[in-house]
């Protein structure tokens, strides 16, 4: 089963290097531990025109999942649903359900004496609500402008807010449901190793045939200090239809690859705890 997610990180503010884009790695790591396999991460500006060319390009490639983040406020710069819409080449139309959403946020800051008056649903407010034809909105329990859920033949298109916390909040409890729904109990699993004592270069044959062994199991290595200084991470990954799998596929790479690097003269030590679904 196809088990592929692609991110779209919107905003000018990533492109230009103000704002580290700290919503793709927690969506990529998220996704993962979800039991689904990122297979790209693309940034945009605030343009429609390239929001709809790289929405277009990513249904094209037929993933499950196409989530975007950012650009669902009120102002001129959000644009991610009139790119959204474009895409897809439907229309933009006020969702009654979504208003309700933004009316009864409104109402609980005046509750909460976040605000001291009414606050008018003004044109820029009522822009929060409005989505393209078909889509749904999802709860935001933290901020204002909703999520939305658009399904696209068999893509499904998950929008999210640029803001991190709200974004986190959306995804967590609407976005992560659906994804369970296609990867079931499948599992991620992994663990690190730090490795002394023997040079990248001549880890890397180690590497290839211990990858060769175990094809379920992939093994990335993270050099500290460069190939004069040999001291470097080895990550082993994979993910599995449960976790009793995943364990036994990493174990087994980890138990050859260990062999192979101390007969090397190599040493090893665990870096962190075996990461869990």
């Amino acid at each position: 089963m196809d088990r592929s997610v692609e991110i779209i990180c919107i905003g000018n503010e990533l492109l230009i290097g103000k704002t580290l884009n700290t919503n793709a790695q927690w969506l990529a790591k998220r996704i993962t531990i979800a039991g689904l396999d990122v297979k790209r991460i693309t940034i945009a500006g605030d343009n429609v025109s390239e929001i709809s060319k790289i929405i277009k390009e990513a249904l094209q490639r037929r993933p499950i999942f196409v989530i975007t983040t950012g650009g669902l406020g009120p102002t001129f710069d959000d644009k991610t649903l009139q790119g959204i819409a474009g895409a897809l080449n439907c229309p933009l139309q006020i969702h009654k359900e979504a208003l309700k959403m933004i009316e009864k946020k409104y109402r609980q800051y005046m509750e909460e004496g976040v605000v001291r008056k009414k606050i008018e649903l003004t044109s820029p407010r009522i822009k929060m609500a409005t989505l393209p034809k078909g889509a749904s909105p999802l709860p935001n329990p933290i901020g204002t402008a909703p999520g939305v859920l658009l399904k696209h033949s068999n893509v499904t298109i998950i929008a999210l807010p640029g803001v991190p916390p709200e974004m986190e909040a959306i995804f967590e409890n609407s976005g992560v449901p659906l994804l369970k729904e296609i990867s079931g109990k499948a599992t991620f699993y992994e663990i690190s190793i730090s490795v002394t004592g023997i040079m990248e270069s001549d880890i890397a044959p180690i590497i290839d045939k211990t990858m060769q062994n175990n094809p379920y199991v992939y093994i990335k290595s993270h050099p500290h200090g460069g190939e004069g200084i040999p001291h470097l991470e080895l990550h082993f990954s994979t993910t599995a239809q449960n976790s009793n799998m995943a364990k036994k596929h990493v174990s087994r790479a980890f138990l050859q690859a260990k062999e192979l690097i101390q007969a090397k003269g190599g040493k090893i030590k665990p870096t962190k705890p075996d990461n869990r679904t």
